[in-house]
This record gives structure tokens, sequence and C-alpha cells, in this order.
């Protein structure tokens, strides 16, 4: 049976590629090539199968058809602004599209595909791919496998300055954790020594009593003292861990090249460093606290109800392997759960990110509505994965405090069964039964704990994706000295790609100290890469870039961009004063040299005409100014270094 072609249903030769069709033959991949042999525009059309590549050329109207087998290769490059795509076989070439960069990102599924195409009938395992199921059609960001719990263990690094503080707010938990044990406890001689005598007709010993009030009073006391210092204890450290984490986030998100951020939405970065940190502050300060104590008191208790009766005690464990089921039924899915969630918000401030900047030109063309109509799709999407996640959760929660009901009828049952034998007294159902109350009680809360555990993880995967990830732009292991710069470049066969884009092939160019060179091209030829590159954003894919007859990559990269003035096509300002924004780079500059630098920029009168001239404050990216304004503050900005 034919399949369907998976292109858009408007491109006029989508018929008449369904009757080229074999029986058994399927549509994998399509690809619009728009332009034609001779390079005019045109509606050209590939279409690979599982048995062919069909080509539709628009200059001649005719269809072109290669059978696929082992050995053939499909490649991609690019050169002036225009991709091509050709096919090999073991001995030539056997065919040419070309078509314009637009067009490049659907090649290169096209090309994937057909390698896995040709590794199917070369009979080579195919690696599976990712099924991205019911939210296939909204951009998630990363997709990534679910987080593992056990990546909070890697928390520890930033726990360790603080072993000291955390030992002594576990030791403060075990005692506080013992003390509110003592209370059901005393319950059994209340219970037989007090108030089952005194129905029976015996005097009520005031001693006795007072001693017995007098331990659970002193229980509770000791209990909340220790509880309050070990909470405030723990919740500062908790704290500072979290403060380091962020801190040390973003110091190594700064020292990233520019390539991390290029592929990168803003939101979403500035989500995980605020958003995420807070989570896992919130996690360790407050569900781990309760976590380890819910721990310690299932623990403490398990042995004191093993003491009192060994076998009431198995009957209260009735419960437990059902909700170890239940645990790890729900585990996965709300791991995999609330990494969605959080790539559904990122995508929320993403859009947030995107449209509060650039407010003025939403403005300008009047695309309020549409980007409202963003806004609430994303937020609609957020919705529904939410609630997909609480159809789980609410199901999860109800069931266990049922089984933990089961369990306590469990208790009833034996219990009375072995008083009716006189084989425990009333008072030793009474303290089991104010035991299992905790028990089960803190099960409960140990269960609820799954899905914070599940949102914290998700969260500190986010986070460690960015610190484990290495710069492009690393600086070397034994950096040269970079002093007594004269400003001589030269570069050596530099060549430069942007993934498979290449921009720059076989570049060498000297050039000498205090010469100005400009570099006139058309847009997309390379003269913002040559200067990134020069700058070192980028490294070269291939040659050298020397300054002064150093290699860049043997050059410290603060060092070597200490020494370097720039001033961007869209000027940026940071919000504060004009003199901090000139000052940027070099922050220990005088007011004179700032005003130096200003008059060189011809920007000192326009600056002395605002209301406190130099300490006049510019708005978010220096919306208060002109575009003019802006450049010259950045020329000025350049020129202080």
């Amino acid at each position: 049976m034919q399949d369907q072609l998976p292109a858009p249903s408007t491109h006029p030769q989508t018929a008449a590629l369904q009757g080229r069709l074999m029986t058994g033959e399927n549509v994998v991949a399509t690809l619009e090539v728009d332009l034609d042999a001779k390079g005019r525009f045109g509606q050209g059309l590939v279409a690979l199968t599982n048995a062919h590549l069909l080509a539709y050329e628009p200059a001649s109207g005719a269809w072109s058809d290669y059978a696929l087998s082992p050995g053939q290769t499909l490649k991609l490059s690019d050169h002036g602004g225009l991709a091509f795509m050709e096919l090999f076989d073991a001995e030539r070439r056997l065919a040419r599209w070309r078509f314009t960069l637009a067009q490049n990102p659907v090649a290169v599924r096209l090309v994937d595909a057909f390698e896995r195409e040709i590794q199917r009938l070369s009979g080579q395992t195919l690696p599976e791919d990712d099924d991205a199921g019911e939210d296939s059609t909204f951009d998630f960001g990363e997709a990534t496998k679910p987080p593992s719990t056990w990546v909070l263990l890697r928390l520890w690094r930033f726990a360790r300055p603080y072993q000291g503080q955390l030992l002594l707010g576990f030791t403060l938990m075990l005692g506080a954790t013992g003390a509110t044990l003592v209370s059901p406890y005393l319950t059994m001689p209340l219970m037989d020594r007090v108030l089952i005598p005194f129905q029976n007709g015996q005097a009520i010993d005031p001693g006795l009593v007072t001693m017995l009030l007098s331990g659970l009073f002193g229980a509770a006391l000791v209990s909340w003292g220790l509880g309050w210092a070990k909470t405030y204890l723990l919740s500062l450290v908790s704290e500072r861990i979290a403060a380091d984490l962020r801190t040390a986030t973003f110091d190594h998100l700064l020292g990233l090249s520019l390539e991390y951020f290029g592929s990168k939405r803003t939101g979403d970065l500035m989500a995980r460093i605020g958003s995420e940190t807070d989570r896992i502050s919130v996690f360790l300060s407050l569900h781990a606290l309760d976590f380890i104590t819910d721990v310690l008191m299932l623990a403490m208790t398990s042995i004191i109800l093993f003491s009192i009766h060994p076998g009431l005690a198995l009957a209260t464990l009735v419960p437990l392997p059902f909700i170890a089921w239940l645990i790890h039924l729900v585990r996965d899915r709300l791991r995999t759960g609330f990494e969605k969630i959080d790539r559904v918000w990122g995508e929320v401030t993403n859009i947030l990110a995107d449209t509060i900047p650039g407010i003025r030109v939403v403005k300008a063309f009047a695309q309020e509505k549409r980007e409202a109509r963003r806004f609430r799709d994303a937020n609609q999407k957020n919705l529904e994965v939410n609630d997909r996640l609480n159809k789980t959760w609410s199901l999860f929660t109800p069931s266990v405090a049922l089984l933990t009901e089961m369990g306590l009828l469990v208790v009833w049952g034996v219990g009375i069964w072995l008083i009716s034998h006189q084989s425990i007294t009333v008072g030793t159902l009474t303290a089991f039964l104010a035991y299992i109350g905790r028990f089960y009680g803190r099960l409960d809360s140990m269960s609820r704990i799954v899905s914070v555990t599940q949102k914290a993880a998700a969260g500190a995967k986010r986070i460690f994706d960015i610190l484990d990830h290495v710069s492009n732009v690393p600086d070397p292991v034994a950096p040269q000295p970079f002093e007594n710069v004269t400003g001589a470049i030269s570069m050596q066969g530099v060549n430069f790609r942007y993934g498979s884009r290449s921009v720059i092939r076989s570049l060498n160019l000297d050039i000498r100290p205090g010469e100005m060179v400009g570099l006139v091209g058309h847009s997309g030829s390379g003269k913002s890469t040559l200067v990134n590159l020069i700058c070192r954003f980028y490294d070269v894919t291939e040659g050298a870039i020397k300054v002064d007859g150093v290699d860049l990559r043997r050059i410290k990269v603060t060092d070597y961009r200490r020494h370097i003035g720039l001033v961007l096509q869209e000027p940026f300002l940071f919000f504060g004063t004009i003199a901090e924004n000139i000052a940027y780079g070099k922050p220990d500059a005088t007011r004179d040299e700032i005003v130096s630098a200003a008059r060189a920029a011809h920007a000192h009168e326009f600056i002395l005409r605002l209301p406190h001239g130099y300490d006049s404050l510019v708005g978010e990216r220096g919306q208060g100014l002109s575009g003019g304004e802006r450049q010259r503050i950045s020329i000025a900005r350049a020129l202080l270094i």
C-alpha cells in the first residue's frame, strides 16, 4: 500500500509523486528544492522512499528516479549563501540539487533519513528513534532521558563545606525524633497502672500520675527545642548550598562560548538559574529534612514496636509492600512528567524573554494579538501537561492513605484477638496504636515526598546540564603571557563552519599594528564571523589566528580580551548610569578617563544635556536613549579599554 506524502499537500507535485510510488513503497522524507538547475527560483521536490530517491526538476518538468543501494552517499555543502545536496555512488556523482539555506534544516533531516535507509539495506542495526509521543507537535526545547533521582547526590559537592553543621543538625534531628517517641511509650503505664485500675475500684496514685505527665511534658518540650534548633540550622545550610549552586552555575555559564548561547533560549537559562535553584533550596530546607526525619522515625518506631510485641509489629508492616509497589509504579511517570513540565515552563519564559525586550517591534508591527496567542498556546500546553501529571498523582496519594487505613484495621483486629487471649494488655494496644499513628503518618509523608523529590531531581538535572558543559573556547593548560601587545594580526589558512555550513574557507590575511582595515561583502559572507574569530568568541575549524606571532589558543581568554575594544552592530547598554556603562570594561576608570572617552566618541555634549549628566540612569538595554546615543556610548566604552 502506498504511503502518504509527509510534505505539505499544497506542493503542486504531491499527486504526481504519490502516483509514482510502487506497491509497498513508503515516503520517508521530502525536501522542497526552491532553486532549479540554472539557479532560478522554482518548486522542485526531492522525496526519499524506502526504495528510491525521487526528484522533480522544475526547469524541465522531468522526474528522476534513483534506486537505493548500499554504498551510496548523500552529502550536504554550501557556498555563497546557497546549499547543495549531492548523491554519489561508489564511482561517481549521480545527481546534484541546489536550494537556499532556508531549506537546510529540512535537508539535514532528509540526509539523516537517507543514511538510515542505506544502513537498513546494508543489514546494519538501526538506532532507535526517540518517540515524541503525544507532545510531538510542541517544542519542549532539549529532549533528554528522564533524570535519575541519584543526580541529587551530586549536590554533595556543594554541601561538603558545611558538613560540620550538617552533622550537628543530624544529631539534633536524632534527639528530636527520639523525644517524640517517648509520649506513646508512657501511655502504657497510664493505661495499665492508672486508668484501668481506677475503673476496677483502685485509687489513683498522684505521685505516679505527676511523674508520667511530667515525662510527657518534658518529652514534648525537648522535642520542640531540638526540632527548632535542627530546622533553623539546616535551613540556613540548605539556603547557602542553593546560593553556592546558583553562583557556581552563573559563573560557569559566563565562561561558556557564544556557541552554547546560540543554541539556548534566554528564558530557559533564566528559569534554570532562578526557579530551579529555588526549587532545590526548598527541597533541601524542607522536604529533605522531612524525609530524613521520616526515615529515622520509621526506624526507631519499628525497633520499639518489635521490642513490645513482634507479632503485632509484623501486622503493622502489612501495607508496606503494596505502598512500595505503588511508589515504584508512579516514580518513572512523575520523573518524566516533571522534566516535561520544566521544559514547557521554559517555553513560557522564552516567550516572555522574547516579547518584553522586543516590545517596540511588537507594537511597531501591531503583533500584540499574535504574541498574546503564542503565550496563550504555551500556557495552555503547560496546563495540559500539568493536568496529565495530576491524574497520576491524584490517584497515588489517596491509594497510600487507603492502604494505611487498612493496615490500621489489621492492627486493631490482631490486637483485639491478642487481648482476648491474654497475650497483651489494653495499655500495650493503646501504645501500639499511638506508635502506628506516627508510623503510618510518616509513611504517608514519605510517599508525598516522591513528588517533590522528582521535581528537585528534574531541576538538578537541568542545572548540571549547564555545569557539565565544557566551553568550546577553553583556556590553555599552560597559558603564554600576553603583555606589551602591538596588535599585529596574522590569519593563516583559516577555515570556519557553523555546524554543517562553511562560512570561511582558506583565509590568509595579515594586519599590521596601527593599520585600519575595512571588511566589505554581501550579507552572510562572514564579516561578523571574522570579527568573532579575532575576538575568540569561537575557535577556528582549521588554521590559526595569531596576534604578535602567538596563537590565540595559547593565550588565556581574559588576558587576551582585556586588550580588545568592541562596538557591536546592535549596541547593548546595561541598566545603570552612563558613567558605569562607559567604564564597563574598565571598572576602576577615573571620571576624567570616562569624560575623555566620551569626548572622543562625540558623546560628551549630549550627556551633559541629560538631567544628571554622567550620573543619569539609562533604562534596561538603554531604552532611555536614542539609537545614535547608545551607539556613541558603546564607542566610548570601547575607547576606554
